[in-house]
């Protein structure tokens, strides 16, 4: 059974760093593309950033050169440093596969204000 838990959110300035962490289930994690996606408020969910098993890493334009995606194995958790953070940010984080699986976690909030 596929579980997904997202925490490390909050509220920061511009400029400002967090960093998400997902704690997921062996079902979830083991030799999978892991990734982070967000939505933003009456936007479509959109994909941040995925690394895969053996560690390459790819993240969207948008994102690139200020958040970096990364995993524990052994532990089974995955994280994304966000560093320089813009209002644009500002959505619900998730992870999930990539492909993304049909379950997904609560997610956590993050608001970034200007």
């Amino acid at each position: 059974q596929v579980q997904l838990e997202e925490s490390g959110g909050g509220s920061v300035q511009a400029g400002g760093s967090l960093r998400l962490s997902c704690a997921t289930s062996r079902s979830a994690f083991s030799y999978s593309t892991m990734a982070w996606y967000r939505q933003a408020p009456g936007k479509q969910r959109e994909l941040v950033a995925s690394i895969t098993s053996g560690g390459a890493t790819n993240s969207a334009e948008s994102v690139k050169g200020r958040f970096t995606i990364s995993r524990d194995n052994p532990k089974e958790m995955l994280y994304l440093q966000m560093n320089n953070l813009k209002p644009e940010d500002t959505a619900v984080y998730y992870c999930n596969k990539l492909p993304s699986s049909l379950v997904w976690g609560q997610g956590t909030q993050v608001t970034v204000s200007s």
